[in-house]
């Protein structure tokens, strides 16, 4: 069973930085293409970022451009989330996924992935 597990959540001032971890467990990461998405409250969940399986594609909603960065240590079976300059609109519940379709392009569907981990809860505020 595919199971992934989402940290480094919390309260951050408008402007600060956090770095969240999904890390796998059950199965070998390193195969999977691996998608970051939220969810605010009243709000359906959106795309964030997302890596292919060796790393060297990358892709990102327009709204964390330049500001989020998604890696990969396939060695530690675990995917991050860099999060800097942070605003209150990033506020919400981050989930990662796996899309089951090996060497399929990243892209930000939520259709793509499954194996839903339980989410962490990130809240910009002053």
């Amino acid at each position: 069973q595919l199971q992934l597990v989402e940290s480094g959540g919390g309260l951050v001032q408008p402007g600060g930085s956090l770095r969240l971890s999904c890390a796998a467990s059950g199965f070998t990461l390193a195969y999977y293409n691996i998608g970051w998405f939220r969810q605010a409250p009243g709000k359906e969940r959106e795309g964030v970022s997302c890596i292919s399986s060796s790393g060297g594609s990358t892709n990102y909603a327009d709204s964390v451009r330049g500001r989020f960065t998604i890696s990969r240590d396939n060695a530690k079976n675990t995917v991050y989330l860099q999060m800097n300059s942070l605003k209150p609109g990033d506020t919400g519940i981050y989930f990662c996924a796996a899309d089951p379709v090996l060497f399929r392009r990243c892209v930000l569907s939520r259709a793509d992935f499954g194996s839903w981990g339980q989410g962490t809860q990130v809240t910009v505020s002053s």
